[in-house]
């Protein structure tokens, strides 16, 4: 048994693609069966469009890749009316990830949408720039505020993405659920940097970024683990996930879905892989995903 029930969505497995590296989903119709996947996280969406950061915004590193393509997007009036439609029919769960500079934002995003997609995962690894910059996903206070926020302008399920750059993820886990949500993915990108050793220089225009890919792995499976002991709400695994048995590592460590990024740039056909691993797996073993979350013996 493969599929699970996460935040009140029913999935088919427990493999989504992750925000930010799959587009929209639609770019991805050519190259992979979407309906082979539990659920399809679309890049994400801001109130209005944005342009994103000035090149060179994406530099490989051993076992990853740095980031820094700074959010560009269509604008969620956009997607609703331009982009969704394109996945009309598709029998895969839509979520839409949302962002927003103030709190203000989040809402106004979360209303817009309405009921046009299955669920809301909300990236709260950006600046409010009400409060000097400070990072809504670092700060508990500021993370309470956002997920309530988001919890009061819509009726969907709503997911809070965690950053993983903060001294105790469990603080963090605390903040979010007091604040309703529905479930938790973890982790976002960790922020590092590149340097051009011949010109002295940063190899990114912002000098730092999102840190991805099977470099960051052991940290996300870490993170999961200790979100798990104190987490109420179902868990999302994210980070590093090229392999079923990356996938694996992350359930049972007490993840309920697993999300696949870095990944789809090497193969766009990485999520269906892994979800097929998956249902491998649990056939020869002969127990369930339900069965295998959060079995980790210590």
């Amino acid at each position: 048994m493969v599929s699970v029930e996460l935040a009140g969505l029913k999935l088919k497995n427990p493999v989504m693609t992750a925000s930010g590296t799959f587009g929209y989903g639609s770019e991805f119709l050519p190259y992979t069966d979407l309906e082979k996947l539990g659920a399809i996280v679309v890049k994400g969406l801001s109130l209005n469009p944005r342009q994103g950061n000035p090149g060179p915004r994406i530099v490989e590193t051993p076992c990853g890749m740095l980031n820094a393509i700074g959010l560009q997007n269509v604008g969620v009036d956009a997607f609703v009316k331009e982009k969704l439609p394109k996945l009309k029919g598709i029998k895969t769960q839509i979520i839409a990830n949302i962002f927003g500079e103030t709190v203000e934002d989040y809402m106004e995003v979360a209303k817009r949408l309405g009921d046009s997609v299955s669920a809301i995962e909300i990236n709260i690894s950006c600046p409010n720039v009400k409060k000097g910059g400070i990072v809504f996903g670092t700060d508990p206070n500021e993370a309470f505020k956002v997920v309530s926020a988001v919890k009061s302008s819509t009726t969907l399920p709503v997911i809070t993405k965690l950053s993983p750059n903060v001294t105790d993820i469990k603080v963090m886990v605390k903040a979010v659920e007091e604040a309703g949500t529905d479930a938790i993915s973890l982790i976002n990108t960790i922020t590092g940097m590149a340097i051009d050793v011949d010109k002295r220089r940063p190899v990114l225009a912002t000098i730092t970024g999102g840190l991805s890919g099977p470099a960051i792995k052991p940290i996300a499976v870490r993170m999961v683990w200790q979100a798990a002991q104190v987490a109420k709400v179902p868990l999302i695994g994210i980070g590093g996930i090229v392999t079923a048995k990356d996938a694996l590592e992350f359930i049972i460590a007490g993840a309920k879905a697993v999300q696949v990024g870095t990944a789809n740039f090497m193969d766009p056909d990485s999520a269906v892989k892994v979800a097929e691993g998956i249902e491998e797996y649990v056939r020869k073993n002969k127990t369930s995903v339900k069965e295998l979350t959060g079995s980790l013996r210590v």
